[in-house]
């Protein structure tokens, strides 16, 4: 196939042309400032954002003025864990995450320990999901906050929320969800789950980059934080600034369609992912899937190619984009911390390589991908045998 496929959906997602239709107006004639309400252009605005909150809102199953936006679940993710740290500093100085979180929560957290908070990083099973006992134990009287992500970016895996959200909430504790690659594809419902803070953005789920949320709880117990930005006092005071209307209305669009598809979308894209894992593990016995089969994001496959270097498969394969990890360390030279993470020495850990799917994926395109994956395992293979 001459045009490449794209298979890194997890990095980011193609606008959906739907998306792009409902923004285009606040482009130009609907270009009003939603804090202006005291004229028809910004009360249009306005109308716009709060429209989308309650699309958002509904998905989460929380109150509107729960969603708090911002630039995207970096931003969130900062506002969530400094916030509740500085906020209930007189309390404890004590976080809990894991070792597979982004490296928006893993970074975020060592800037906190640099200035005194203690951080508790507790390990997964050897298929990526932690045991909610470990949290449990983990727990203590200066314990302020739990943070764990939904699924992971690199293998996909869905960690047990629902029983970390009971713990946390029998013991007080707060609790932060990294929903950034499950948002809209899974059903979440926040009230359900115990979460007090949830984490979120638009371009995983086909919608513009530059805008996110946070979910913020606001009662039994109303979730205190301290404000990180100052000026104007826009979005219940948390989060300063004039709001990008036309992204804020993508996002909501990009909502209502995932909420619409799921089912089948999940559906079709599960199809997807196990012809590929079947087809490839099949040509190649050796290759280890990485995280459970089970509990995983439907379109998700993270391989290990063993003796393999990453770098070079990906190499034979130009008209495949794909990826070694997450985005946001893709410059780095060191193994995936996601991978090693799961028991694999530094020499496995640089054989793995992320396959994402997505909307706009077909079948064709995947019996492609999985006949180019497995023609460039063969030959990285030959071309190494020839060598010994």
């Amino acid at each position: 196939m001459s045009k490449p496929i794209y298979l890194d959906n997890q990095a980011t997602t193609p606008l959906d042309p739907a998306v792009l239709e409902s923004m285009l107006p606040y482009f130009n004639n609907k270009f009003g400032n939603a804090a202006s309400t005291h004229h028809s252009f910004g009360h249009e605005a306005k109308e716009a954002v709060e429209k989308s909150r309650e699309i958002i809102s509904k998905e989460l199953n929380t109150s509107a003025s729960e969603i708090v936006f911002t630039s995207g679940a970096t931003e969130s993710i900062n506002l969530a864990i400094k916030g509740v740290s500085e906020k209930l500093k007189e309390k404890g100085r004590h976080i809990i995450t894991q070792v597979t979180e982004h490296n928006a929560v893993l970074d975020t957290c060592s800037a906190l320990e640099r200035r005194g908070w203690e951080i508790t990083k507790l390990p997964v099973k050897q298929d990526g999901r932690i045991d909610p006992r470990m949290i449990e134990d983990a727990i203590r009287k200066d314990t302020v906050l739990v943070t764990i992500m939904h699924a992971n970016n690199e293998i996909g895996v869905i960690q047990p929320v629902r029983e970390i959200g009971d713990i946390c909430k029998r013991h007080g504790v707060y609790f932060l969800v990294d929903a950034s690659q499950s948002f809209a594809k899974i059903s979440v419902d926040a009230k359900e789950i115990n979460i007090d803070l949830l984490a979120f953005t638009a371009h995983k789920i086909y919608g513009p980059k530059g805008i996110g949320a946070l979910f913020i709880k606001k009662k039994n117990p109303p979730v205190e934080l301290e404000l990180q930005m100052d000026g104007g006092g826009h979005e219940r005071g948390f989060r300063s600034g004039t709001l990008p209307v036309a992204l804020i209305v993508g996002f909501g669009k990009a909502v209502e369609l995932c909420s619409r598809d799921r089912d089948a979308e999940n559906k079709r894209l599960k199809q997807y992912r196990d012809q590929l894992i079947d087809d490839i593990m099949t040509a190649h016995t050796d290759v280890i899937l990485n995280g459970s089969r089970e509990q995983r994001l439907s379109n998700n496959l993270n391989l290990c190619f063993p003796g393999i270097e990453a770098e070079t498969m990906i190499m034979n394969m130009k008209n495949i984009a794909c990826s070694t990890g997450s985005a946001c360390t893709s410059a780095s030279l060191e193994p995936s911390h996601v991978i090693k993470a799961l028991g694999y020495d530094t020499e496995l850990a640089h054989t793995a390589i992320r396959f994402s799917l997505g909307r706009f994926n077909n079948a064709d395109e995947i019996a492609a991908a999985g006949k180019m994956i497995i023609n460039a395992a063969t030959a990285a293979k030959q071309k190494k045998s020839n060598y010994l």
